[in-house]
């Protein structure tokens, strides 16, 4: 997992209070607020009241690229209510993770997804308790909208968080903390005029190999997932000085 990939405690504890206090209102649930990185399935973020031990355990063999829920929500935009029997529909036999989760009762549930616009899958998912499965379901399908509108409202939050925080740490007067190379600069200007990177490369004097490896660079410092989120978030938290023609 990348560095840059939600790795804040304190913004990250922020959420998690908030997220408790929200689910409260409508009972005492076990969850799982996901979001992954669906270029690199690799980078995944939780915040979940699921047994410690499974979540180790689901991190650390990387679960997230053969766990059905997450598969299935690559292809939905609505909610969903999930078992073991959703593996069965698939031509691959998940049936393994199933069993080990079968051990910290998180068999049923009820998914939430959201597709932002940094390319990355985001979920909200609830777990059913076996011995709890009609009331909580109950509850789930009276609230649906709301907990729905909690995932979209309770994402907003958290990339707003991380992006005030790039501001704060890019564009604090007293830090003297440039967010950005000279040449950084001036590549991000121009791209954010609009220019190619080999028009880039004619304006500045350079390779296109550099204009690319600058880019790389400045992707890696805001810990976004391309050079065209990099220059938006740049435009938007004004980190791109204008350059003299």
């Amino acid at each position: 997992m990348s560095k840059a990939f939600f790795d804040n405690d304190t913004i990250n504890n922020v959420i998690k209070n908030y997220l408790d206090r929200e689910l409260a209102v409508f009972g005492e649930f076990r969850y799982a607020y996901i979001i992954l990185n669906k270029r690199n399935p690799a980078e995944l973020f939780a915040i979940t009241n699921y047994p410690d031990q499974w979540v180790e355990i689901y991190k650390e063999r990387n679960y997230q690229q053969i766990d059905p829920v997450v598969i299935f929500a690559l292809n939905r935009v609505s909610p969903f209510e999930w078992d073991e029997s959703l593996s069965i529909n698939s031509n691959v036999d998940f049936s393994k993770i199933f069993d080990i989760s079968k051990d910290y009762n998180v068999v049923n549930g009820y998914t939430f997804v959201l597709h932002d616009y940094n390319n990355r899958l985001v979920m909200l998912s609830i777990v059913m308790v076996s011995s709890e499965v009609v009331e909580i379901k109950k509850k789930i399908k009276e609230h649906k909208n709301d907990l729905h509108m909690l995932l979209l409202d309770v994402h907003e939050k958290i990339t707003s968080l991380y992006r005030e925080m790039i501001r704060q740490n890019y564009q604090n007067p007293a830090s003297g903390k440039e967010c950005f190379s000279p040449r950084e600069n001036e590549i991000l200007y121009w791209a954010s005029m609009g220019k190619t990177y080999s028009e880039i490369a004619t304006i500045l004097g350079i390779k296109l190999g550099t204009v690319k490896f600058h880019i790389g660079s400045v992707v890696k410092k805001l810990g976004v997932m391309n050079a065209k989120h990099a220059i938006r978030l740049g435009v938007e938290l004004q980190l791109i000085k204008p350059v003299s023609k």
